[in-house]
Formats: structure tokens, sequence, C-alpha cells
């Protein structure tokens, strides 16, 4: 479980990614509120200490998403963790500057609910808003340092889901 070393010495942060998927097997994306830049992303977030990777992705769903995890089943789980690198000028700013980027495992789940079962003014918000969108238009959606990890992410649970 050992990720690539990074030039700046620091670690990977340790976290699961969700593609939820409509009827449509359109994915759901929030716009992050905390974001200057038009990106779009699918719910994410860190693994808490003794946490199961499953559970912190249910957890994860229902936080940024108000969807209950009755609502969604995996459907598909990406092979290997994933990794992706803040940018130089980002690294040391974001969680409290001990990361360099994020290690995740990430999964495919279908939704069961309907669009009335979303709710993204949870307790901790983090999407201004939210839509559905097809796979093909994910990575061109996402902050570019984010961009070669969504698209490994469209290729893998494509031809599964």
């Amino acid at each position: 479980m050992t990720a690539p070393a990074h030039p700046s010495g620091l670690p990977y942060r340790l976290g699961v990614g969700i593609m939820l998927l409509n009827a449509d097997n359109h994915a759901f994306v929030g716009q992050r509120l905390d974001s200057t830049l038009e990106a779009w992303q699918m719910p994410q977030g860190g693994i808490d200490d003794g946490e199961d990777p499953v559970a912190a992705a249910f957890r994860e769903l229902q936080e940024e998403t108000g969807v209950a995890p009755h609502l969604a089943t995996i459907i598909a789980e990406s092979r290997d963790w994933l990794t992706y690198h803040l940018p130089d000028e980002l690294i040391g700013k974001l969680w409290k500057g001990r990361y360099c980027g994020q290690r995740q495992k990430w999964f495919a789940m279908r939704f069961a609910g309907s669009d009335a079962d979303v709710d993204i003014t949870t307790h901790h918000p983090e999407f201004a808003a939210w839509r559905w969108s097809a796979l093909d238009d994910l990575p061109r959606l996402i902050v570019p340092f984010k961009k070669a990890l969504y698209e490994d992410i469209v290729a893998e649970f494509s031809g599964r889901i």
C-alpha cells in the first residue's frame, strides 16, 4: 500500500472517491464551494483512522450529497489505489500542509433514489450546485490537476458498469 515518493517529501492522504450513477449511467458531480474555478467533481474524501474504505465511501457519499447509504449499491471498485498530486502552489496549504495529494480507492455506485433524495445542503456543505454528467465529460469538468485521475477512473469503470 505504499505510494510512490513525492519530491515534497510529504505523504499522500488516504481517501475514497465515488462515481454515483443514475439510471442513465450519468455521474453525480458537484461544484465545490471553496473553488474559484468552474470545476465540478465527484464526491470524495479522506478515510478516518481505522475506517474501512467501503465504510468511508458510504460515509462520504452521505456527508457530501445527502444520499442515504440504502439508496446506493457498489457495482465496481477500482482495481488499484489511484493518486493525484497537488500543484506546487497548493502543497503546504491544503490539509494543514500535511499531504502532497491523495491516494484513493474509487467505487462506482448505482443510485436507486430520485433527484429529490439528493441534498447538498448537508451539515458541512461542500458543493454549491450539482448535476448529472455523462462519463465522457468528467475529465474536462474537473480541476486540471485531477484530469488524468478522472480519465483513469472513466476508462476503468466504463467497461464495468
